[in-house]
């Protein structure tokens, strides 16, 4: 992926788009470390508002912007979709994104009808729109590669996802009866775990797990069908949910069975590295694997009994193992733009990778990361260590602000005073 072969500056969208979206989602980290930090062992309770108000704290602002951030950058990388005027398209869709994110979680903690259906409006509107560009651009690709194929799939269900919740908003806030309420909120929960976070991450990854790590590639029946095998089961537990009562059970297990052999596939493929170098990257990529497993395990149990402290845990599970691939990916993604942006505009002084972040940098990351995780597992047993968990989700979406701030201000200044190859001028010397 990260290979300059193939890929030029009007592929690939300003620097300053996916920058932002990062940025985004770290303040909405840090929004949801203070919400921790205010609510406490409530987050645990999916029956309490503050649970709600926190899961689309971290699904719609944080994990939903870093998202976008690797959509922007990755399909025209990895799936050759070329998105004009990106820089007008991501405007369009992240102001009010971020306005609409907001105004729900205000309608939550109020229940007001007003903010339920502007959020309605500028979530729906932000989300379907530029979803809808993204799906025209890649439908028209005459070759399709697994990620490609899978980043289709996993947008198809990010609409579903989207259209479900505005039947829910919609429902709260008092404009329609909500008859089938407990259905539609079920498909919600399921479709934005398994159909979106879940399957974007592994369409991702059939790509960026051969080419960063240099990994044997996945088997075909896997690039090629889990996707659209995980979306198909969703679909068909959501219709079969009015006619049968044990449709979602059935299907939740039968996903939680395909996402742990994902993972362990995918365990599997970075034992076998041809470059055995480890970096904090892998290791998020470990944990993050390793956490999915834990979760789906979980997921499976809690199908048969009613268990409470591992349904908190498996929040914990789930929501580590999303974290962990995104600041993997970020690792990754924000020190190549910042040198292959300069370089591509001529600064031979660009700054390398490894002087944009530090290899030591993303370690020490990994091991805020890892705190974090141990202690709100332990906080399920011990209340008040909840409050340190909320203090340590703040440090590390702090540490990942302070990376991008660092990251722009390099490239900034190297833009300032860098120096350029002058091609032109030289070969008019030469000529002369």
């Amino acid at each position: 992926m990260f290979n300059q072969n193939g890929l030029s500056l009007d592929q690939a969208p300003p620097i300053s788009v996916v920058l932002r979206f990062f940025l985004g989602g770290a303040l909405f980290g840090l929004l949801a470390g203070l919400l921790i930090l205010t609510f406490g062992v409530k987050i645990f309770d999916s029956a309490n508002f503050e649970a709600v108000i926190l899961t689309h704290t971290f699904t719609l602002g944080v994990m939903l912007s870093f998202m976008f951030a690797a959509l922007f950058q990755m399909l025209p990388v990895i799936a050759g979709v070329k998105l004009t005027a990106p820089t007008t398209k991501a405007n369009l869709v992240q102001f009010p994104f971020i306005l609409g994110v907001l105004s729900l979680l205000s309608a939550f903690y109020t229940g007001s009808s007003p903010l339920f259906a502007t959020a309605s409006i500028l979530l729906g509107g932000s989300i379907l729109g530029i979803v809808f560009v993204m799906l025209k651009n890649l439908i028209k690709l005459p070759n399709h590669s697994a990620s490609s194929k899978g980043m289709t799939v996993a947008l198809i269900a990010l609409a579903v996802l989207t259209v479900l919740a505005l039947y829910l908003t919609s429902a709260l806030g008092g404009l329609m009866q909500g008859l089938h309420y407990t259905e539609f909120k079920t498909a919600h929960y399921s479709f934005g775990l398994f159909g979106w976070v879940a399957l974007l991450i592994i369409s991702i990854s059939f790509q960026v797990i051969e080419m960063f790590y240099v990994t044997p590639s996945y088997p075909g029946f896997i690039s090629k069908y889990l996707p659209l095998t995980l979306l198909g089961l969703l679909i068909t537990g959501f219709v079969l949910s009015f006619i049968w009562p044990h449709a979602w059970l059935v299907v939740t297990i039968l996903i939680a069975l395909s996402l742990m052999a994902y993972a362990f596939l995918t365990l599997r493929r970075l034992t076998q590295r041809k470059r055995p170098i480890t970096d904090a990257t892998v290791w998020f990529w470990r944990v993050g694997l390793s956490l999915l497993i834990l979760s789906m395990s979980a997921t499976v149990d809690i199908q048969f009994m009613e268990m409470p402290k591992l349904q908190a845990l498996n929040y914990v599970f789930f929501a580590g193992f999303a974290l962990s691939i995104v600041f993997a990916m970020f690792y990754k993604i924000v020190p190549f733009l910042t040198w292959f942006h300069l370089n591509s505009q001529g600064y031979f002084t660009a700054p390398m990778m490894h002087e944009v972040i530090h290899p030591k940098t993303a370690m020490k990351h990994l091991y805020i990361h890892l705190t974090t995780l141990v202690t709100f597992i332990l906080s399920v047993f011990i209340s008040p260590l909840i409050y340190v968990a909320g203090a340590l989700t703040i440090l590390s979406f702090g540490w990942m602000l302070w990376q991008i701030v660092h990251a722009w201000k390099l490239y900034i200044h190297t833009q300032k005073t860098g120096e350029k190859f002058e091609m032109k001028m030289n070969t008019v010397s030469s000529e002369q």
